[in-house]
């Protein structure tokens, strides 16, 4: 395959759709944006992609996982789909209630992989829940909420050591299988009972009467307080929005991806994005048991270097946290971007330091910039909406709308300075939360477009295919007792660009007070108390200098010494910050930035 971002690599339409997009302006001052590409046919359900493999390149490696001696544990397209037959027969034997999903409640891994998929083949729907709610803490509370919400017929958990103690306390009228430690479990199942019955008639049966609008999913959003909603993907959501992405990456056509991934199953970026375009296209996912952390993303490295990816997924954070172990070890950085075709990250904005330091990279080591890309969506759109499918120059533009997608963009209410919210119609997004009819009429406009709550704007008004660029979460951004609003996702990245390498994250304050500030986590990285305190500083002068308002600099800055903590909602098992959660926590550190004294940092 070819490498590298070759001017004819974004040419050749064999390889990537054109940037194009139609516009319809509206009289109040709002507008709609389509793809002038219509969607083509797509799959019916999810199980057609496996039928398909298995039976055009059965012997192709479909999924792999690090071993507990150290080697790989691999299956390949025609191995999966039996074994998928073998466990969704042992799921129908089970005669588990009807309409009650399973749940999963641990890590990414083949044999939660095969349960989801052998559930989703036979007509059953899948929650995957993150394994922080039973691993990272010894509250469960949340997974007592969770699973009274989804009121499954089968929960799953691969250890009962690990997990065994959170689903006692949830008391759930459930069947519960363990992949190890089920005979330590009362009435527990182990997962090879459900692959001793051979696949039945029963199986093919239950397959042939999955319809697109068959429940697949269920996935929780991610939320600080309160009981998670439960949003239902459809496997025409699913389906339907490969084929979107499909249409315009047209290289998936003709290169199967290979993915080396950690993103988790229990998030939409990772369950749907990126194993779904594995299913859809024939290619391989690798499973990274590494994560975006220190004395973990040293198990990202050491899969990137067994196995290259052609495509690398990740969030910001763990570029930040990848990119120096890079940036030392050229042997490494050739061993990941040999046959690489794009890096793209999603979930959270990418701070302009962290995009130069990845491409000055990819020049150092391959004499050419690496094809940096990105997406927008969310939970209730199977995820992607829009695509960069062309050459960025920086980052901030999230691309145009799919095929089968629309945005329309609508004057926030209130706001002086014109911010536009986007809302979203199309067949990928979702037809609402389960068992929350009034949670889902609130989610839809009168034209039936969704609320994602996100705003953004075009890169060149006179020219919409130039692109999407996202302006924020509305509901993150606040008033400074001036009257004056502030953009909160806007200035946050601007602050961790100037701040790189030696800032994690920050969040933003300064909700009716006179000032902008920041709370700031160190990274990894960091330097000395006094050297990152002038830092910090000079960082803050830098921004001044470029201009803008009391709204778009920080007058004032606090380095925390406690990391943000996944137990209290503050940092995601992706990486992201909560701005609530963490002012919420975190009252006194923010009386303490704007009563000044002892570790306030100014410009």
């Amino acid at each position: 395959m070819k490498t590298g971002i070759a001017g004819d690599f974004f040419d050749d339409p064999r390889q990537l759709a054109p940037p194009r997009a139609l516009r319809l302006m509206r009289d109040d001052g709002s507008f709609v944006l389509r793809s002038p590409e219509p969607l083509g046919p797509y799959a019916r359900c999810i199980g057609e992609w496996l039928e398909q493999w298995a039976a055009q390149t059965p012997d192709a490696p479909a999924f792999s996982e690090r071993a507990a001696d150290g080697g790989w544990r691999r299956l390949n397209w025609r191995e999966a789909r039996e074994q998928i037959g073998r466990i969704g027969q042992g799921l129908l034997d089970l005669k588990l209630q009807p309409q009650a999903p399973i749940a999963v409640l641990s890590d990414n891994a083949i044999d939660h992989l095969l349960l989801m998929l052998a559930a989703m083949h036979v007509g059953r729907a899948v929650c995957t829940v993150s394994s922080a709610y039973c691993r990272l803490t010894r509250d469960y509370t949340k997974i007592r909420g969770i699973l009274a919400a989804l009121r499954p017929a089968l929960v799953y958990a691969s250890e009962a050591k690990a997990y065994g103690a959170a689903i006692a306390s949830a008391d759930v009228q459930a069947i519960t299988v363990f992949s190890q430690g089920a005979e330590d479990f009362p009435g527990a199942l182990s997962f090879d009972s459900l692959l001793r019955t051979a696949e039945g008639p029963a199986v093919r049966k239950a397959f042939d009467a999955i319809t697109p609008d068959t429940h697949a999913k269920y996935l929780l959003t991610s939320g600080s307080t309160g009981r998670p909603k439960v949003v239902i993907n459809t496997h025409r959501m699913l389906c339907a929005n490969q084929q979107m992405i499909a249409q315009v990456w047209r290289f998936l056509d003709h290169e199967k991806p290979v993915l080396v991934d950690w993103l988790p199953w229990s998030h939409t970026f990772g369950g749907n994005h990126n194993l779904n375009m594995v299913l859809r296209n024939g290619g391989h996912l690798v499973i990274d048991e590494g994560r975006p952390a220190p004395g973990l993303i040293e198990k990202s490295v050491r899969n990137l270097t067994e196995i290259q990816p052609t495509i690398y997924f990740n969030v910001p954070r763990g570029l930040d946290l990848l990119l120096p172990l890079l940036e030392a070890d050229d042997a490494l950085a050739r061993r990941f971007f040999e046959r690489l075709r794009a890096v793209f990250y999603a979930g959270a904005a990418l701070p302009q330091a962290t995009w130069e330091r990845l491409q000055a990279l990819a020049r150092r080591i391959r004499g050419q910039e690496v094809w940096l890309t990105t997406s927008w969506g969310s939970t209730e759109t199977s995820p992607a909406v829009t695509s960069a499918h062309w050459r960025l120059d920086k980052a901030g533009v999230i691309g145009l709308p799919l095929p089968g997608t629309e945005l329309e963009f609508v004057p926030v209410a209130g706001d002086p300075g014109g911010k536009l919210e986007i809302r979203v119609r199309g067949v990928n997004v979702f037809p609402g939360y389960r068992d929350a009819p009034d949670l889902t009429a609130q989610a839809f406009d009168a034209e039936g477009y969704y609320g994602i709550g996100d705003a953004g704007y075009l890169a060149d008004d006179a020219h919409p295919e130039q692109g999407v660029v996202f302006n924020g979460r509305i509901a993150e951004d606040f008033k400074l007792s001036t009257g004056t609003w502030v953009s909160v996702g806007t200035l946050r990245v601007r602050l961790l660009s100037a701040l790189a390498p030696y800032a994690q994250d920050a969040v933003i304050t300064g909700h009716d007070r006179d000032e902008v500030g920041a709370l700031v986590f160190p990274s990894a990285a960091a330097l000395p108390p006094q050297a990152l305190a002038d830092h910090v500083s000079a960082a803050l002068r830098a921004l001044r200098s470029e201009g803008g308002g009391t709204s778009q600099v920080p007058a004032r800055a606090l380095v925390l010494d406690e990391p943000p903590s996944a137990d209290a909602g503050e940092i995601t098992d992706k990486g992201y910050i909560n701005q609530g959660a963490v002012l919420a926590r975190r009252v006194q550190q923010v009386e303490q930035l704007y009563a000044g004294g002892t570790g306030v940092i100014r410009p």
